[in-house]
């Protein structure tokens, strides 16, 4: 029973903490494709090398997702936060140092490495701080991060490389996350330990399905340590899949923009580069809007009841049919339809991007940090396909075949959820 006593509303303290990092988190994944040209040049990088470049951070952050997994399920969030943080931060700022291919590639792979339990533990986070009603919106704000941050950092990364170049852009970068690093430590506490939150409000997320009991201290009753058959279980169970392939084709379509968009805009498009830097904030702006509506949207018809099959898979259906309209790029020579065609599609991405709201409904409640890094291990497939495949295909000096490989992932993730989800309801494990 919900208490009576005065509702304080920390948890939305503890998520504008995930949400500012977040945007940094996405800062350092991103500074890379402000950089590319400027690196390309001034190194004589080819296309398929450039390629190489981008897609090394997505092949170790997807490798590590389920090691990354079973941290946030052991690990406490205000200790291994402000871990990683420091590590990828440093890792962001030694980029600015060095001057060969495989010095980039080995620092992009490290950033891959150190910000792999970021996600399995924003997602953890908010599971035993919110309730279910509202945990989509939770998550759209938290993910909607990753878009306000790069329309609004975007130009601002690209005026920090105009005056002091791709290298200090990449140290100022890497400053900004260690200063965070040590703000999380001193604000973040789990429910349970949180001085100020109440007991009404600890109620409150209680009621609502919310794990606040559900902490990494290894002396909980019932805790118990990671085994091989917990890896199975997030493999062998259909519904999981579902989810698991459509992130791989949200992730795939999220990866072109962040790299090889501004690249499109310059060399295929023939914009220079401070403007393309302005165009580039308005498909993130569309997707910063999908999102947050796509959460606020979705947690309403829950409240109202409506299915949570029409509820929450309905954002994400509509999100990967309007994605697949970035093919409507390659029939025009307008920058204004260009644009358009891309915000809309990226619209489409942010309205499909609270697909973390499945790993919360759907992973056994044991199991939710080892689900979540697996979802993310295959969707982080996408950050290593994508980038590779792109450059290849760019390698002629045009995009157009790449737009159409984006375009087709995204219909098959919209196959994903059509056909392999099916009824939203948490996974029973096996005997």
């Amino acid at each position: 029973m919900v208490s009576a006593a005065p509702i304080t509303r920390k948890r939305y303290h503890i998520l504008a903490l995930i949400f500012v990092t977040v945007v940094i988190n996405y800062m350092d994944r991103s500074n890379i494709s402000v950089a590319a040209a400027a690196i390309s040049e001034d190194l004589d990088l080819t296309k398929v090398q450039l390629g190489l470049i981008f897609s090394a951070f997505g092949l170790t952050y997807s490798l590590l997702q389920i090691p990354g997994g079973i941290l946030a399920d052991h690990v406490r969030p205000r200790l291994l936060y402000p871990i990683i943080l420091v590590l990828w931060s440093l890792a962001t700022l030694l980029q600015g140092l060095v001057s060969s291919l495989a010095a980039l590639i080995k620092l992009r792979a490290s950033i891959g490495v150190f910000e792999a339990p970021s996600y399995p533990t924003n997602n953890r986070i908010v599971t035993s701080w919110f309730p279910e009603q509202e945990r989509a919106s939770a998550i759209a704000i938290y993910t909607s991060g990753q878009f306000i941050g790069l329309a609004f950092l975007t130009p601002l990364l690209v005026t920090v490389q105009a005056y002091f170049g791709w290298r200090g852009l990449f140290i100022f970068s890497g400053v900004i996350g260690m200063i965070w690093a040590v703000v999380w430590w001193f604000y973040y506490r789990d429910p349970r330990s949180h001085e100020s939150v109440s007991e009404a409000e600890l109620d409150l997320i209680a009621a609502g399905g919310g794990l606040v009991d559900n902490t990494t201290d290894q002396k909980d009753a019932g805790r118990t340590n990671f085994s091989l058959s917990d890896l199975r279980e997030a493999f062998v169970h259909r519904k999981l899949w579902g989810i698991y392939l459509g992130q791989f084709c949200l992730v795939s379509l999220f990866t072109f923009f962040l790299t090889w968009f501004p690249t499109y805009l310059v060399e295929f498009r023939g914009l220079d580069f401070i403007q393309s830097g302005f165009l580039a904030s308005i498909p993130f702006l569309a997707a910063f809007v999908g999102v947050l509506l796509s959460g606020f949207v979705s947690d309403l018809l829950v409240r109202r009841g409506v299915s949570k099959e029409a509820s929450r898979k309905g954002p994400i259906i509509l999100g990967m049919l309007l994605s697949i309209l970035i093919i409507g790029a390659n029939y025009t020579d307008s920058t204004a339809l260009i644009i358009f065609f891309l915000a809309i599609a990226f619209f489409g991405n942010g309205l499909a991007s609270i697909t973390w709201v499945f790993v919360s409904l759907l992973a056994p409640k044991r199991l939710i940090g080892l689900v979540g890094g697996v979802f993310n291990f295959i969707g982080g497939l996408g950050a290593v396909v994508s980038p590779t495949v792109i450059g290849f295909l760019a390698e002629g000096g045009s995009f157009e075949s790449a737009l159409f490989f984006v375009g087709a992932v995204a219909f098959v993730g919209l196959c994903s959820y059509v056909f392999l989800v099916g009824k939203i309801e948490r996974v029973e494990e096996s005997e």
